[in-house]
């Protein structure tokens, strides 16, 4: 008999089932998909390690979390400067003073920050929307090129009839700061993630291409309590409705070239090309081979392709609107009546949230849950 069933191999559940068993408690880890470390699982091509499931660059003001990680994996200096492509053009990301010369010609960052002023004023009051929170932040211009058409192939809606609060921590900064975070602590664990999260379950034993939903009763017969990260809706059988989410495909190349586009990272902003962006997967090791230690003489990109999900296709993220938050809370409220089940992770709190943050929560339920 085991004390803890913990659902699901990725960040949330290897954080939870490394502290249980560290503290004593005798641990059984399933996982539907073949692998470890949920999304942010990685796989060794070409000697460059593969972000499967898109790009995941830790980055944290958490000292505690940083410490955490650390100790299952040393992270490399890397630091997200992403580029934007708009028609052919190139813009930085975060929105920076490199940005503002490209679009405006501005130099200095008074000038800059004249401009903004000016096309800022079409928004008065608090803005209502995605739209009118981008254009209170950055004006009219930016806000066309570089976020209108990214964010509405994202999300699969028009920018007036997405939320606000998606956009309000968009950087905007009046220095020739490439770093796209504002946090103290970022970087990707040499090695990739998967590399991680198996030193963070070592020693615990694991099932893969085990899928609980489909052997609840059996599972459940096996442990005094479960601790599930999978989406909150499926575990009720979608009593109550399905929640939303947006999903994304990827497509895969291994080019015969040693540099597709020079950067890890580039977003394609405007509406006509059907990806979202392109990563080219060695730049986030600055295109050495794992395996090696040499530079990699080919290249491996992804272009991300964003959907809405359906039943079969991986859940990415919450669609957190009116209506989803509202179902939400009444499969919260049934959650809350559980005895012997905990939720947790971005799924079973129908939540967005960073590595960092997932690892945080995942920290606090376990000490709950050790006490």
């Amino acid at each position: 008999m085991y004390d803890y069933l913990i659902v699901g191999a990725g960040l949330y559940g290897a954080t939870v089932a490394r502290e249980l068993t560290d503290a004593g408690k005798k641990v059984l880890v399933v996982e539907r998909r073949g692998h470890i470390a949920g999304n942010a699982y990685t796989e060794q091509t070409e000697g460059i390690n593969v972000h499967k499931y898109g790009a995941h660059i830790f980055h944290t003001n958490n000292r505690e979390v940083w410490n955490y990680v650390n100790r299952f994996a040393e992270f490399n200096r890397y630091t997200n400067s992403p580029v934007a492509n708009y028609r052919g053009k190139l813009f930085s990301l975060p929105f920076n003073m490199y940005t503002f010369h490209s679009m405006w010609g501005v130099v200095t960052p008074e000038e800059a920050a004249a401009k903004i002023a000016e096309q800022r004023g079409e928004i008065t009051g608090e803005p209502k929307n995605l739209e009118e929170q981008a254009i209170s932040l950055v004006g009219r211009d930016i806000y066309e090129a570089l976020i209108k058409g990214y964010t509405e192939k994202q999300w699969g809606r028009p920018c007036d009839q997405l939320p606000a609060f998606i956009i309000r921590r968009l950087p905007v900064r009046l220095t020739f700061d490439n770093n796209y975070f504002n946090a103290l602590f970022q970087g990707i664990p040499m090695g990739g993630y998967t590399g991680m999260v198996a030193k963070m379950l070592e020693g615990i034993e694991v099932r893969l291409g085990c899928d609980y939903l489909a052997n609840r009763e059996e599972l459940d017969a096996m442990a005094e309590k479960v601790i599930y990260t999978g989406p909150i809706d499926a575990f009720y059988g979608f009593l109550l409705g399905t929640l939303g989410y947006r999903s994304v495909r990827f497509e895969t190349e291994i080019l015969d070239k040693p540099n597709f586009q020079g950067n890890a990272v580039v977003n394609y902003t405007d509406a006509e090309t059907p990806w979202t962006r392109i990563i080219e997967h060695k730049w986030f090791e600055f295109g050495i081979r794992s395996d090696t230690g040499e530079p990699a003489e080919k290249t491996v990109i992804s272009r991300e392709y964003s959907s809405e999900w359906k039943p079969g296709d991986e859940p990415y993220y919450p669609v957190n609107d009116e209506t989803n938050n509202a179902l939400y809370a009444k499969y919260a409220e049934l959650a809350a009546k559980e005895e012997r089940v905990m939720m947790g992770g971005r799924l079973g709190n129908y939540r967005y949230y960073d590595m960092d943050q997932v690892i945080a929560e995942a920290l606090c339920a376990a000490r709950k849950c050790a006490e």
